[in-house]
């Protein structure tokens, strides 16, 4: 897993995680330099990514944040609900050093808690496993700032701020919940979409920033296992504003295997990840509100390509995450351990 890091001294950096049969360890890599080489990208000697700050951990890591505003990233193990608090590291230690815990909520869903963080003026991560146990904990203290109220207990696929207090709580079996942490008000819940089966997995993600002060500019995407997607709005999330079958290789999921976003600086765009070893990025700006088969705009196969795997067994991307400032820039990472930066063209011109 990786999360984004912006650092105010450099052109920022990825927080990475990973574990084996013999080692968990989590790592600070600064972006390759020839990344941001305006020209002569050929004869820039700065390829690869550098580690930067780094330590192990007792445990796996399947969920990660950064928290914004700070050198603290918060982890998940995916074995309990609580969550392990980490510095990364100034210019005088190259050690990630674990410096507290969030207790969780008893209950746990498969795959452990679900993370999300903005800035603040008091570092602060909203999390939880189900439906029922979402909570806003300051890091500094540990106290709870607010609880979801809902009776319903529906594992968690997904988290997410849309905006400094309104945030989306995506369950795997397709509800959305969004709630105001202003208030102690009922979260408005929208059902899950038509699916083909009750096993269906979905995967959630909302667009965030300034825009969504107009409940009609923030758009929510779901994301079924089979590939089907649906667009809707805050003004009516239950209502569908687009529909498409993806081109995925659909298989059976996890609730950690796939990732859906929309990209913060380009309109309409969607990646999609978990389902191979390419991270696929679509356009929703030709959908309708009939269900069309939909082809992607571009297809990173960088990791299935390269792969140095000698044991038959294929490829997965495990994660990924836009460059808040890049735009068509984009970081990800597999399950062989490969990292990758890479930009994409739209070769089609089909709306971004």
């Amino acid at each position: 897993t990786l999360d984004y890091v912006t650092r105010p001294s450099t052109r920022g950096a990825v927080c990475v995680a990973g574990f084996t049969s013999s080692k968990n360890e989590i790592l600070e890599l600064r972006l390759p330099l020839k990344l941001f080489a305006d020209e002569n990208k050929g004869l820039c000697a700065e390829r690869d990514f550098k580690v930067v700050h780094g330590g192990f951990t007792d445990a796996p890591v399947r969920c990660l944040r950064h928290i914004p505003g700070t050198r603290c990233v918060v982890t998940n193990d995916g074995l309990s609900s609580d969550l392990q608090v980490w510095d990364l590291g100034g210019d005088d230690s190259d050690v990630i050093r674990r410096t507290g815990s969030v207790d969780g909520s008893r209950g746990v869903s498969e795959g452990g808690s679900r993370i999300a963080a903005r800035l603040s003026s008091q570092p602060q991560v909203l999390h939880g496993a189900e439906s029922a146990g979402v909570r806003l904990t300051q890091l500094t203290s540990g106290q709870t700032v607010y609880t979801l109220e809902t009776d319903s207990a529906d594992p968690l696929s997904s988290l997410h701020f849309v905006s400094d207090a309104v945030f989306l709580a995506g369950c795997s079996n397709g509800k959305v919940y969004i709630a105001d942490t202003r208030t102690s008000a009922a979260p408005q819940l929208s059902p899950p979409p038509p699916s083909s089966g009750e096993s269906v997995l979905w995967w959630t993600d909302a667009s965030a920033g300034p825009s969504c002060l107009d409940p009609s500019s923030c758009r929510i995407v779901r994301l079924s296992s089979c590939g089907q997607t649906v667009i809707s709005d805050l003004r009516n999330p239950g209502g569908a504003v687009s529909r498409a079958q993806l081109d995925v290789q659909t298989r059976r999921c996890n609730a950690d295997d796939v990732r859906v976003s929309w990209a913060p600086a380009l309109d309409d765009c969607i990646a999609v990840s978990g389902f191979s070893g390419a991270v696929q990025i679509y356009s929703s700006s030709v959908w309708t509100t009939e269900l069309q088969e939909a082809q992607p705009l571009f297809e990173h196969r960088g990791h299935a390509v390269s792969s140095q795997s000698d044991d038959g067994v294929p490829v997965f991307v495990t994660s990924h995450v836009w460059h808040p400032e890049r735009p068509r820039t984009l970081l990800s990472a597999a399950s062989d351990g490969s990292v990758h930066v890479w930009d994409w063209v739209d070769q089609s011109a089909a709306g971004c």
